[in-house]
């Protein structure tokens, strides 16, 4: 035991870490357009409709440019694919300062989902190749900690970068974009150093361990019977890869629903400077961190992954229901925190479920095509927002609706469980009788 803990520490050590800071690079990207909309808006003629619409544009490019992107990382490897990634995504949020009316805040947040896609689901690959099953529910959760933990950091940072309005002749808001791009960019040759492509290639574990990774991987697939099709891209057909797309599309559509708009509602709280906003935008996301150290522990003690969820999905639809109804900011305020404590957790909790079944390029492009689909909602999320507000005057309209793709989400729970655990409890326990008979 001491050996396996001595392996998964060691591999947890030298990915996760490097990976956290990327991801926290990502993420204080994709917060940086909500604050930039504050100002940006009047400065560029964008009404809340355009700035939803454009906003989501990011995810049309994400999902075109998704399965591509990780089928190219499994091709040249994590190092040279993340590097690109970080190149072109870091650059084009930069231009994103050069915006100058909804044509052009199209098209750069077009190409911003393109230029990312593939960071994410090419991590939970890695995580597929580097982790066995029973140590993914924790890896996961340290990894997804880096969203909640890099928005805590984008609230008061972003809302200090609008205070430099007027230096260079630049608006707050073009800083916003220019400083949270800059990481990205500086980052790309340590990345192309660090990052291993595979275990083969690394120094820092020795041969025992390759060959104890390697062994229990292939046990793994024996295990949860994955598939590895012949050519990746039939996990396009693979009914449980288009079912768990489907789960996966209410967590997304909240977490960019809520998360590019929370701001706006921060904001009409009154009384707040831009950097009081920060904070206050802050909040709901430490949230969001003390349910990502919890429950990815509880479902690993307890190998429970529906009853989490279902969990978590009645949180959530409390949450933001309560959020709209409720108009004392501090009720608002801890409605919204339970939103994200529940949907942050529950991604991490939904990302341990593919890797169960698939593995290999099926791996890559399962994933990728879950991960394209479902994020299909943050298209989906802030335009609706954007659109409900713009017609009825009032966030409210738009947090029911949330409200309601919660509710679904509880619903579809059901449904996987039927579909997914029990026909994997039902193999499991058929391979248990046979070793016996076998023995």
């Amino acid at each position: 035991m001491d050996f396996e803990k001595d392996t998964i520490k060691k591999i947890t050590y030298k990915l996760i870490p490097a990976l956290i800071v990327l991801y926290i690079i990502a993420y204080i990207d994709r917060g940086a357009v909500g604050f930039a909309k504050l100002y940006m808006n009047a400065d560029v003629g964008l009404s809340d409709a355009a700035y939803g619409l454009g906003a989501g544009l990011f995810f049309i490019g994400y999902f075109i440019f998704e399965v591509p992107s990780n089928l190219m990382l499994a091709k040249f490897g994590a190092r040279k694919w993340f590097t690109r990634i970080l190149l072109t995504w870091g650059l084009i949020t930069m231009a994103m300062a050069l915006t100058q009316g909804p044509k052009s805040f199209y098209a750069l947040r077009f190409l911003l989902g393109a230029a990312e896609a593939g960071f994410f689901p090419g991590v939970l690959y890695l995580i597929t190749l580097w982790y066995p099953i029973r140590h993914r529910s924790k890896v996961m959760g340290y990894f997804v900690l880096a969203q909640p933990l890099a928005l805590v950091i984008a609230g008061p940072l972003l809302g200090a970068l609008l205070g430099m309005d007027g230096i260079a002749n630049l608006h707050g808001w073009q800083w916003i974009f220019i400083l949270v791009g800059l990481p990205a960019v500086l980052l790309a040759l340590p990345t192309y150093r660090y990052l291993p492509d595979d275990i083969n290639t690394v120094k820092w574990l020795s041969d025992e361990q390759k060959s104890w990774l390697k062994n229990q991987l292939l046990q793994d697939q024996t295990e949860y019977k994955q598939t590895t099709h012949a050519n990746p891209l039939h996990a396009l057909k693979d009914k449980r890869v288009l079912m768990l797309a489907l789960y996966f599309l209410p967590l997304p559509l909240c977490v960019y629903g809520i998360g590019l708009w929370l701001p706006t509602i921060i904001q009409k709280f009154g009384g707040n400077s831009d950097f009081q906003i920060g904070l206050l935008t802050s909040v709901p996301y430490i949230f969001a961190i003390i349910g990502l150290l919890v429950i990815p522990r509880s479902v690993e003690r307890l190998n429970d992954r529906y009853g989490h969820m279902a969990f978590l999905y009645i949180v959530g639809a409390i949450g933001m229901f309560s959020s709209a109804w409720f108009n004392s900011p501090v009720l608002q305020l801890i409605g919204l925190s339970a939103v994200a404590f529940a949907l942050f957790t529950g991604i991490a909790v939904f990302w341990t479920i593919p890797g169960r079944f698939l593995t290999g390029l099926s791996a890559a492009a399962g994933i990728a095509i879950i991960n394209a689909f479902g994020n299909l909602g943050g298209y989906v999320g802030p335009f609706m927002i954007g659109l409900l507000k713009e017609s009825t005057g009032t966030m409210s309209s738009g947090l029911y609706f949330l409200t309601g793709i919660m509710i679904f989400g509880l619903i579809m729970t059901y449904f996987m469980y039927i579909k997914m655990e029990k026909n994997t409890a039902t193999k499991s326990s058929g391979l248990s009788e046979l070793k016996k008979i076998a023995s």
